[in-house]
């Protein structure tokens, strides 16, 4: 940006480096030698980052993308290559393999970035600034002043942190004590922090003022609105704020109508404003992969049931191939080998096919026919109820506990059992038919297994889809994997340093991923010490991570109010959802792959099309934070778990037919959200005092939910 590339021009005459001076001037095409005049401004990729860069000849354009910096807004590369293998923090400079360029990181330096503030507007004129902009906005055409209502609070805050910052602080608090009501209520929590900061000094070590500072607030107007906006400051010689927009805000502009309130409404209160509309442009294969092909054998008592009523055995068309669901390949589907997924073992197939004979009994749901819920609580649940799972059978349960423990239940009559020691397992016949049970030992069967391992409490559990492991992830800042043949802990995670709030098993095993408190999700494979992928871009703590059915894509919910999806294949950020109006703490997948369910604290449950990038519907109705989300197994009902001790059954079936995703939508985001979602809510229930932290659709779509009784 401009002001920097200024001040490393001034530096640069300074210390007499004349040569370098000439040679960053030619680059970044700025002739003439008034620095301080009218100077082109320097296109980086990214709001707030400085790219200054040296080109070698020929190599076309310099671009500043290698940060992965927290508050890069950015998304990391692969880490494969060396700028994306760093951890936060690391060193100024790296080398960007693709343009051969060094580019300056963009790992904010604290002085730098706060010496942005250091104008020399008239402090006692910002209070007179802003109600002047705010007078004009009020009185501005309708159509116009919903749109330009979202620039009080960016400039809000960059009016008062900029007066805070030049030591006006008398003039910073009387600031804020006039205009933080005029606020949107969801800015409260952010505005409680701000108000915190009434001093420069405080100003340094503050992560929130930081990423404010670095990330540009996105807004998007349509272009009258804008044009009006223009014309005003430019007529009120209102420099300040001129500035302030030009220097810290980013103006998507689109043509055509304005949007409505309830438009902008339903997009806005995320940390950054709203996602830019090319950030959801890119191509998403969202599409499910196709199902390996293997022969289903009959099942023997179907054969005997049809001869006991004396009629000769009527010949079954053999079911040739029942694994393979979808004959054709999905069109939205990625190539089979896009990212390299694990082989199927013997014990995966039969797994398959079990699954397929109970999918076959599954009941169909729908309005008519909802499904029975079985509450799972937890009772006397002292040390603190923090994560739950259940397999994917629905055989076990696990509970991660803030006293550090994890607890693996059976809810079948069927035993947990830890394999024989190394001696007794020499005396086994290995030919023998039934040699899997034998290596089981009798004596160690119980209905529960508590795992030690964890020095804080464990936020995150999960299952592999075959059973063998479990995942657990805790303020300890590391991710462990247990065995569930020998329950023991097989290998600690090290790579977040803070605490990791959740961690998930890829549908197809092998691959997971993780979400902290550094901002950053990892993806990591069960054979790798270091993460394969890191995923940065978030602007606060990664609180809720999911894969996409078909394993080729991340989301991940953050405390910065926004849903991010990633593409596991490159690392790259693919869709920014924003609209949530606090942090996020619960995702799921339609079975299908096309749609995506957020909830979050502000107790709104928001339905998202990943293909066109577009919000679809807003479920309305629980009054606390939802914790739990899931679909049934075919889609058709999704159910939610709240805070507020109830489970609301939905018709997802409602929710997706007929959406309006033509062009224009999708290019401007007019979104036109259903006035009412009760039509779409099919039913409540109540627990007496229990909220609801997971639930679970088993294959036959019995709907189970869990959560610990609190007595208060």
């Amino acid at each position: 940006d401009r002001q920097t590339l200024v001040a490393v021009l001034q530096f640069l005459r300074r210390s007499n480096l004349r040569e370098s001076e000439e040679i960053l001037r030619r680059e970044a095409r700025l002739l003439g030698d008034d620095l301080g005049g009218n100077v082109a401004t320097v296109a980086t990729s990214s709001p707030g980052v400085a790219a200054v860069a040296a080109v070698p000849p020929g190599k076309g354009e310099a671009r500043g993308d290698c940060g992965v910096g927290p508050s890069s807004g950015r998304e990391p590369r692969e880490v494969g290559s060396p700028c994306a293998a760093r951890s936060l923090g690391g060193s100024p400079l790296c080398w960007d393999t693709r343009v051969g360029a060094v580019v300056v990181e963009d790992q904010p330096d604290v002085s730098a970035v706060l010496s942005a503030y250091n104008q020399q507007g008239d402090p006692t004129l910002y209070e007179e600034y802003y109600s002047g902009l705010k007078h004009f906005i009020e009185c501005s055409l309708d159509c116009h002043r919903a749109e330009l209502s979202q620039l009080f609070y960016p400039l809000f805050v960059h009016m008062y942190l900029e007066l805070v910052y030049n030591q006006h602080e008398s003039e910073a608090k009387s600031f804020f004590e006039r205009f933080h009501g005029d606020q949107e209520c969801y800015y409260q929590d952010d505005l409680r922090v701000l108000s915190s900061l009434t001093k420069k000094e405080h100003m340094k070590g503050n992560e929130t003022m930081l990423d404010f500072r670095t990330s540009k607030f996105v807004l998007r107007i349509s272009r009258d609105s804008y044009q009006l906006l223009k014309r005003h400051l430019q007529e009120k010689q209102n420099n300040q704020i001129w500035n302030i927009v030009q220097e810290h805000l980013y103006i998507d502009i689109f043509d055509g109508m304005p949007r409505s309130k309830q438009q902008i409404d339903a997009m806005v209160g995320s940390l950054a404003g709203e996602a830019k509309r090319e950030a959801n442009k890119a191509k998403v294969f969202f599409g499910l992969l196709k199902e390996p092909e293997f022969d289903v054998p009959l099942d023997d008592e179907d054969e005997e049931g049809e001869n006991e009523e004396g009629k000769p055995k009527k010949k079954k068309p053999k079911k040739d191939n029942v694994g393979s669901k979808s004959k054709k390949q999905d069109p939205n589907a990625p190539p089979q080998n896009r990212i390299p997924l694990p082989e199927l073992k013997d014990s995966d197939k039969l797994d398959k096919v079990m699954n397929m004979k109970e999918a076959a009994r599954r009941v169909r749901l729908g309005p008519e026919c909802l499904p029975s819920i079985c509450f799972y609580t937890f009772l006397n649940a002292y040390q603190g109820l923090t994560a739950v799972d259940i397999t994917d059978d629905s055989s076990m349960i696990v509970g991660g506990f803030a006293d550090s423990t994890v607890r693996v239940w059976s809810v079948t009559p069927k035993k947990l059992r830890s394999v024989k020691t190394a001696a007794d397992l020499s005396l086994i016949d290995k030919e023998s038919d039934d040699v899997l049970e034998r290596i089981m030992d009798e004596k160690t069967a119980s209905e529960l297994k508590i795992l030690y391992g964890h020095s804080g409490p464990v936020y995150g559990t999960s299952f592999s889809p075959d059973r063998n492991y479990l995942l657990s992830c805790s303020e300890d800042g590391t991710v462990r994997l247990w065995s569930l043949q020998t329950f023991t802990c097989l290998v600690g995670y090290k790579g977040h340093n803070y605490p990791v709030w959740d961690t998930q098993f890829s549908p197809y095993g092998y691959y997971f991923v993780s979400g902290g408190h550094d901002r950053v999700a990892r993806l990591w494979a069960t054979d790798h010490y270091q993460p394969l992928r890191i995923f940065a871009g978030h602007l606060a703590d990664v609180t809720c991570t999911r894969f996409h059915p078909n394993s080729n894509y991340i989301a991940t919910g953050s405390a910065d109010r926004t849903i991010r999806l990633w593409d596991v294949l490159n690392g790259n950020c693919v869709r920014i959802f924003t609209g949530h109006k606090g942090p996020i703490h619960s995702l799921a997948f339609s079975p299908n792959g096309r749609f995506l369910a957020t909830g979050a604290t502000d107790g709104r449950v928001l339905l998202w099309d990943i293909g066109h990038g577009l919000m679809v519907g807003e479920l309305k109705g629980h009054t606390d934070t939802i914790y739990a989300l899931r679909f049934s197994r075919d889609g058709e009902i999704l159910a939610s778990g709240s805070m507020d001790n109830t489970v609301r059954l939905w018709d997802a079936v409602k929710a997706f037919e007929d959406l309006e995703t033509d062009d224009f939508t999708t290019a401007t985001g007019h979104i036109n959200l259903p006035e009412n979602s009760q039509d779409l809510l099919l039913g409540t229930y109540m627990t007496k005092s229990t909220p609801v932290v997971h639930l679970h659709f088993t294959r036959r779509n019995l709907l189970l939910a869990a959560g610990a009784y609190s007595s208060q």
